[in-house]
């Protein structure tokens, strides 16, 4: 029934009902059903000139049914980026994410420098989840680890990682210190997973215990690929203390 809404554009229950070969009563039941779920609308049917009585009732999707049946921004996202770094170079796909995330800093970075330093990761957290991403906060023997659990970019992100790369510059922005990465959805963690450091801890003397996972989890550490605003690694290349 979705699916014919979807193909036919708005229509009666008497004309679903006839294509379908169900009874009115039966049509309608459905699609209140996908009224109360927010995934079809209803409007009236435009009067013809000789129209008597009420008009009848057309059903046609919300953005919430029409998302049922799968869209292809991802798939765009990509193919413009892609576009971009071959006519324009790859220095234009970084000026990208990092707009992408300026727009975020602008809307949250009040409320964010508002809060003690202790707190600002977990109210970050409650930023992100406005936009999307369910985030939450994990406290750790070394600091905190903000964990997006959600990432409505990780399509895109696999492919440019310097969406992560701006991302993770943000945080340190907003958060007022140096962050590390240790995991992300797009490379295929379970989560996006950022260490925070103890407020009162220099850069260079954070230390990520081999029991503080990147997927917010209790399985061992393994970094992701490092960032510019990573802790520098060991002078030996080996990962950072």
């Amino acid at each position: 029934m979705a699916r014919l809404l979807l193909e036919n554009g708005p229509a009666t229950a008497a004309v679903i009902a006839e294509e379908l070969g169900l009874g009115q009563a039966a049509v309608r039941r459905h699609l209140d059903a996908l009224i109360a779920d927010g995934q079809a609308s209803t409007r009236q049917a435009p009067k013809g000139p000789r129209g008597r009585g009420r008009p009848a009732r057309l059903y046609l999707l919300t953005e919430a049914g029409r998302a049922r049946f799968g869209h292809a921004y991802d798939d765009l996202a990509v193919s413009a980026l892609r576009f971009l770094a071959e006519h324009v170079g790859e220095h234009a796909v970084t000026a990208f994410a990092r707009q992408r995330v300026a727009d975020l800093v602008v809307r949250h970075r009040a409320v964010v420098a508002a809060a003690e330093p202790e707190a600002r990761a977990e109210v970050l957290a409650e930023a992100l989840t406005s936009e999307g991403y369910a985030s939450s906060t994990r406290r750790v023997r070394s600091g905190e680890q903000l964990c997006q659990h959600h990432c409505p970019v990780a399509h895109v992100a696999a492919e440019f990682p310097q969406l992560c790369e701006a991302e993770t510059a943000l945080f340190a922005e907003l958060l007022g210190t140096h962050v590390q990465r240790l995991a992300t959805i797009a490379r295929g963690d379970a989560a996006c997973t950022t260490h925070v450091p103890h407020a009162e801890r220099a850069p260079e003397h954070t230390d990520i215990e081999q029991s503080e996972s990147p997927d917010c989890s209790s399985t061992s550490l393994v970094p992701a690929t490092a960032t510019p605003v990573q802790t520098a690694p060991n002078p030996d290349g080996g990962e950072p203390a």
